[in-house]
């Protein structure tokens, strides 16, 4: 294993930015860049660093026993934006952007701009780019893989992850200046590995994450490893998924969580709304309103068609 200094930056009033990189394999010149590994690039993206931490530790041991097939070379970059994650910001602390929206970056650019050129000059050119990437929106997932529909994308390749589901996407705007994106425009496939959690760090979750990644590896000729074939993937495009709301606000009450088989008819869950209403009260100077104590509770029921 080789330490690297992928970018650094000075800065007055901190140490020295770096963004560090470990590079597994033989480490002698024109050998075969063959995947590269992306980790936190948001700074509550907790999750994507302790994987990427676990993902060093396991590729280690591996090459120390010889598992890395002939001339290929495997980066791995656990965080991008140590910066934020240390203060606790999301984006980048001076002017809150998302370097994930900054790719391919412009070396003359704002400061996030400059970051992405120099990260996407060292990491272009592999031929497989796995990114641990947060979705934009909260809430509970499934650990599955997403690619944006390029026309270069291979859904074959991806499923060898073996993970659940595989899903693909039509191109949204931001989508074009985000790092797969633009892997996959520029030669590499490119996937977005998504492990079900962000902020906090699920053990068992990341364990899978790492498994998904050594047995894509694996199946890719770039390591000797054994390990089970996960799952075989349902291929799923984003513009199928329906979104259930519900017609008034209240406390959801969930019946299903995710990854679990509905049927048609099934009740999902329920939508409980709370209503304050008032009575008049008589009194010998006159009349006001007072609100009354008890409450009314409504139930709205989501099913499952």
């Amino acid at each position: 294993m080789k330490k690297e200094i992928i970018y650094s930056s000075g800065n007055y009033l901190r140490d020295e930015f770096k963004i560090e990189g470990y590079l597994f394999g033989k480490q002698s010149e024109g050998l075969e860049p063959a995947a590269c590994i992306v980790g936190a690039m948001r700074g509550n993206e907790y999750q994507q660093l302790y994987i990427c931490s676990q993902l060093v530790k396991r590729l280690k041991e591996l090459e120390n026993s010889g598992a890395i097939v002939g001339d290929n070379q495997i980066l791995v970059i656990p965080c991008v934006n140590n910066f934020s994650m240390n203060v606790g910001m999301k984006y980048w602390v001076s002017d809150n952007s998302d370097i994930n929206r900054q790719f391919p970056g412009n070396f003359d650019g704002e400061p996030t701009s400059r970051l992405a050129a120099h990260l996407f000059e060292r990491v272009k050119g592999f031929r497989y780019g796995i990114h641990f990437a947060s979705f934009f929106r909260s809430g509970d997932f499934v650990p599955h893989v997403r690619m944006p529909a390029t026309g270069k994308e291979s859904t074959s390749l991806a499923s060898l992850f073996g993970l659940p589901y595989v899903l693909t996407s039509k191109q949204r705007n931001f989508d074009k200046k985000t790092l797969t994106y633009n892997w996959q425009i520029n030669g590499t496939d490119a996937f977005s590995v998504y492990s079900g959690e962000t902020d906090n760090i699920d053990v068992n979750l990341a364990r899978k994450a790492v498994s998904a990644v050594l047995r894509f590896l694996t199946r890719m000729g770039i390591l000797k490893y054994n390990c089970h074939n996960g799952y075989i993937a349902s291929i799923i495009e984003e513009e199928d998924l329906v979104s259930v709301k519900a017609s008034a606000p209240g406390f959801l009450r969930r019946f299903v969580t995710i990854n679990e088989e509905v049927n048609r008819g099934q009740l999902l869950g329920e939508v409980i709304m709370e209503r304050f209403y008032q009575r008049s009260v008589q009194r010998q100077m006159g009349s006001y309103s007072m609100p009354r104590i008890s409450q009314r509770f409504w139930k709205m029921h989501l099913h499952f068609r």
